[in-house]
């Protein structure tokens, strides 16, 4: 598996650099006051550019040089079955082990056991493996948008709301109204037309190296900003819910999405795209949701961080169990 050697250098280049700008700021900050915001500040100034620009602009491009037949639309339609399947596991392990816990912990349980990072870190992936790459990027994009995104605003909002406490006092708008206005707003749907729409449409050489260019770094730069939010992650407590979490979203649901795809006839690279975006860790979505319904935030912080580093040790697992 010489091939890891590429996919790892970028990835866990662009991740040690974005937690070594963290800590920069950081210590910045604790010489001057008057940095001390940039190190809360600036991964949020980043999120907002990728989610508002960096990330539609990048598909745009993508979906270009993207071979959009074969059966993409089976992509979402397996992330929803994820859903479903994570969830069941979730739900009757919490059945059998967690009665005790309190609603708020159960919540962050089912959601970071569904929910994983798709986009941010599932992108990257897809795109920096050479068995895959741009000519199947469409199938992650499918499965991102049209799933995951969904699954996380909408069944993620349902979840929250019923495990919530204290939803609605001093809100504006209702948990529902606040999730449906993200999916109303969020620039990707229109960034997912219009690259569509221009897939017939030839650029000139110059606009395609100049949009190629900005893609990739828009590739890389999404990986720093994990580096930087994994770094700033303090919570480290209540790890044997957050492994089980992990074993769910990681393992088992994505290893019966691939026996469910194989019995299905697929094979190749649409199938492994589909699993390994069913494979990635817990989504910072997560983390949205337990602070917008007051869940567990610990339990999240922590779920994502042990599953973030879980990812090194899994991504050649299913490399190696359904190969291209």
């Amino acid at each position: 598996m010489w091939f890891l050697a590429q996919i790892y250098a970028p990835l866990c280049g662009g991740v040690m650099l974005g937690a070594g700008v963290s800590v920069l700021l950081g210590r910045l900050g604790a010489r001057s006051p008057r940095h001390l915001p940039w190190q809360s500040q600036t991964p949020l100034w980043l999120g907002r550019f990728l989610f508002w620009l960096g990330v539609p602009g990048s598909l745009i491009h993508f979906l270009r040089q993207t071979d959009l037949s074969g059966g993409v639309w089976i992509a979402p339609v397996m992330a929803w079955v994820t859903f479903i399947v994570a969830f069941a596991l979730a739900w009757g392990w919490l059945q059998i082990s967690a009665r005790h816990w309190s609603s708020a912990a159960k919540g962050v349980f089912l959601l970071s056991s569904m929910v994983g990072n798709t986009g941010y870190i599932g992108y990257p992936i897809i795109l920096l493996l050479p068995q895959l790459g741009t000519a199947y990027f469409g199938w992650a994009v499918f499965y991102d948008l049209l799933g995951t995104f969904f699954g996380a605003y909408g069944l993620g909002a349902m979840i929250g709301a019923y495990y919530g406490q204290g939803i609605g006092q001093g809100r504006s708008l209702s948990p529902w109204r606040q999730s449906l206005d993200a999916l109303v707003r969020a620039p990707t749907f229109p960034a997912f037309a219009l690259g569509l729409l221009l897939r017939p449409v030839a650029f000139p050489d110059w606009l395609d190296r100049g949009l190629q260019g900005f893609a990739w770094s828009m590739v890389m730069l999404s990986l720093v900003l994990m580096g930087m939010r994994l770094q700033q992650l303090r919570s480290w407590q209540k790890m044997r819910p957050a492994l089980m979490a992990t074993l769910i979203r990681m393992a088992i649901a994505p290893a019966v999405i691939g026996v469910l795809l194989t019995l299905l006839g697929w094979r190749g690279a649409p199938r492994l795209v589909m699993i390994l975006q069913a494979a990635m860790p817990a989504a910072f979505a997560t983390l949205v949701l337990a602070e917008t319904f007051e869940l567990d935030r610990d339990l999240a912080v922590t779920c994502l961080g042990v599953s973030s580093a879980c990812l090194l040790a899994t991504l050649p697992l299913w490399l190696w169990l359904f190969p291209v």
